[in-house]
């Protein structure tokens, strides 16, 4: 399969490149895409080196998967490029996850929406991602109402000049400030841009793209997203109101049995997750696990993810391998 990846030389770019490589998805022809200052440039796949090439010189070559994840506006001028000329494109940013003409897709949660007509699929936000995983099954067994979410991302979510600023600050470095304060020993209840409501972009994002992924309108959500000085992964805490009560063991049973996700909850033994342990997995980690004492059918829980690989990149790949698996892209479809 001739596969693109739009914006190979960026942050989520090159981890789509390693995990393509780990999962061994089947790319016989590697085509990496960058911006006019990027072509030329060579990045290494499964040990060979391959010369950044145009938007323009990419579209030629026919690619049947295009894998973008080179920001919103670049998305929204060049993904429907692709897509006219047949090729499926994945796109990491925000451009098309609310249009209601694209499907959403985490596919432990429903991968089923896709077909072969799907010419844009939208990866959803890297928290939204991890979160809607793990209320999934919690979801089809007792009926979510309402979630409560506060989040603690790891600066690697904003890019390499974000973790650049914290590691500048950390030696006493001055150099460019990807946030408005400092962020070592700090916290910033500050993601994205604020908008009239007073809440971030990001916090939106996890209202509207949980009811869009879980296909159900009356879930609510109220989310407060904090960046903090941390890379490996995000972490949230997650407060969960059902129509039905439940039973604990329960509750653990069905999360270890979910896919993609690996219960880590033993307070006894002080296992817990944290970005640290989730740094470089696919998994979602789900732990401190407990009634909400105050109200009844309510959990809590804290939840952890590697934001760059299954907030993002391994997300993108696991959609192009669904594809693959139901022959809904490339020769099979044109056959």
């Amino acid at each position: 399969m001739k596969v693109a990846v739009v914006g190979a030389t960026g942050l989520v770019g090159t981890k789509m490149l390693q995990i393509l490589e780990e999962r061994n998805f089947p790319v016989t022809e590697l085509i990496p895409v960058a911006s006019a200052k990027s072509v030329g440039k060579e990045v290494t796949y499964k040990g060979k080196q391959y010369k950044v090439v145009s938007v323009e010189d990419a579209i030629k070559q026919k690619p049947d998967l295009a894998l973008f994840s080179a920001g919103g506006s670049t998305s929204l001028e060049q993904a429907p490029l692709f897509a006219e000329a047949g090729i499926t494109v994945i796109d990491n940013s925000s451009a098309w996850r609310m249009d209601p003409t694209k499907k959403l897709v985490v596919p432990e949660v429903n991968a089923d929406v896709l077909t072969a007509e799907d010419k844009i699929i939208a990866n959803p936000n890297c928290s939204t991602i991890q979160m809607v995983v793990a209320l999934k099954p919690l979801h089809d067994q007792y009926k979510i109402k309402r979630v409560v979410v506060s989040t603690y991302q790891s600066v690697t979510g904003t890019g390499v000049k974000a973790v650049d600023q914290l590691f500048n600050e950390r030696k006493g470095i001055d150099g460019p400030m990807a946030y408005p304060y400092k962020i070592d020993l700090n916290v910033l209840p500050h993601i994205d841009v604020f908008q009239d409501n007073g809440y971030t972009k990001e916090e939106m994002k996890m209202v509207l793209e949980t009811k869009k992924i879980m296909g159900d309108d009356s879930i609510r959500v109220t989310a407060t997203t904090v960046r903090i000085p941390v890379m490996g992964g995000h972490s949230e805490s997650v407060n969960i109101e059902f129509e039905n009560d439940f039973d604990l063991t329960e509750v653990r049973d069905l999360l270890s049995k979910a896919p993609g996700v690996v219960v880590v909850d033993d307070v006894a033994k002080l296992q817990y997750p944290t970005p640290l342990e989730a740094h470089e997995k696919d998994e979602v980690f789900v732990g401190r696990i407990r009634r909400d004492e105050t109200q009844p059918n309510t959990l809590n829980c804290w939840i952890v993810s590697d934001n760059l690989r299954k907030g993002a990149a391994t997300n993108a790949v696991q959609i192009a391998e669904y594809l693959v698996a139901k022959n809904l892209v490339g020769a099979a479809v044109e056959a």
